[in-house]
């Protein structure tokens, strides 16, 4: 079952990347890193500094 999961799950993360590289550049890849390292590292402060970030950037009005 894992096995299966695995190539969605990668599908899924390169599409995330991608949007964000498109929509909010860098800053949105930077904030996407710290999400992923602080849930990978179970580090509960870079994860959620990751995550306002990224709330923060698709939650501002367009331009």
């Amino acid at each position: 079952m894992n096995k299966l999961l695995a190539p969605a799950a990668d599908t899924l993360v390169l599409t995330v990347e991608q949007f964000l590289r498109w929509r909010y550049g860098v800053p949105g890849l930077a904030a996407l890193a710290l999400l992923v390292i602080g849930i990978k590292a179970r580090n509960q402060t870079c994860s959620a500094i990751g995550a306002v970030a990224l709330a923060l950037m698709i939650s501002r009005p367009a331009l």
